[in-house]
């Protein structure tokens, strides 16, 4: 009997090593998103921040707005003090009252002038009078006339001297070019102010739509065209939300990058810019300069091969 087990024992282990060689059961396939391009960009406005300094040295009178205040176009928002420019509007005014004085005495000479010569033509017509008076008078109107045109000249001149010294008074207020949010003052009431000298005084973001400006490898851009859908999100922080945008523009000029940490990296990537828009307006945690993460077109869907066991 011990024959019989001891075979019975080896076809039953050849029929588990044979079933061990059957083809194992296929595996699940795991896909990856592929997209056109991948690159980093930066949460920004068109044209940028605004930094404004003053275009007149002096002394700040008055700083009007602190930081994180909205601002309107033409408010208000620093007073340097318009004595000077205050006394070169004075004068500019009196020049310009004389002139127009000047002016207006030559009127009342040329008429009387005009008067008299009329009068000395029609005597001497009448042979009651000489033709010389008359032509003398008539000599007289003619230079009033001149100096006519001289008084103009002057007049014309002194309302320039006066445009010029009230443009100068305006220029002692500093004012917001746009709707806009104050980011950082510099300034200080009683300061004194230069146009060569120093920082600017206020930077604002202007209220207009957020961009994104992407750094796209020069490998790349061929993929990308525009008004290619995009996805935008966080640069890091671990954070998974993303916001809809699309290309609006692609450069033609190939830089290094600015936005690679790595120096070495940065000195050696060749970037295109390109400029995104959002499809809507992101949330406000969602900032001017906040590094993002661009994805270009649409995600694939590419298998992944598994191996067998």
């Amino acid at each position: 009997m011990k024959p019989l087990r001891l075979a019975a024992l080896v076809a039953a282990l050849l029929l588990a090593a044979g079933c061990s060689h059957e083809s194992p059961p296929p595996a699940a396939t795991s896909t990856t998103a592929a997209y056109a391009a991948v690159a980093r960009g930066r949460v920004d406005v068109e044209g940028g921040l605004l930094v404004l300094g003053t275009p007149r040295d002096g002394t700040l009178t008055g700083v009007a707005v602190h930081e994180g205040d909205r601002v309107s176009k033409g408010q208000v928002l620093a007073t340097l003090d318009p004595a000077p420019a205050q006394l070169q509007l004075q004068a500019a005014e009196a020049e310009l009252a004389q002139a127009k004085a000047q002016r207006q005495l030559l009127d009342g000479k040329l008429a009387a002038v005009r008067v008299q010569a009329q009068r000395l033509a029609a005597a001497a017509k009448a042979g009651a009078g000489d033709g010389q008076s008359a032509d003398a008078a008539a000599a007289s109107a003619n230079e009033l006339v001149a100096q006519q045109a001289a008084a103009d000249a002057a007049v014309a001149m002194a309302t320039q001297k006066r445009d010029e010294a009230r443009y100068e008074l305006g220029l002692r207020t500093l004012r917001a070019p746009v709707d806009a949010r104050v980011v950082r003052v510099a300034a200080q009431t009683g300061a004194s102010v230069s146009t060569t000298v120093g920082g600017p005084l206020f930077t604002l973001l202007p209220l207009t739509p957020p961009i994104v400006r992407a750094e796209l490898s020069e490998s790349f851009v061929d993929a990308v065209k525009i008004g290619m859908p995009a996805s935008v999100a966080a640069d890091g922080g671990g954070s998974t939300q993303s916001w809809p945008a699309h290309v609006l523009r692609i450069g033609s000029v190939v830089g290094p990058s600015t936005l690679e940490d790595d120096p070495q990296l940065r000195a050696n990537a060749r970037t295109v810019a390109c400029v995104l828009a959002f499809d809507a307006p992101p949330p406000a945690d969602v900032r001017v300069g906040q590094r993002v993460l661009v994805r270009f077109g649409a995600p694939t869907a590419a298998p992944t091969p598994t191996k067998g066991h």
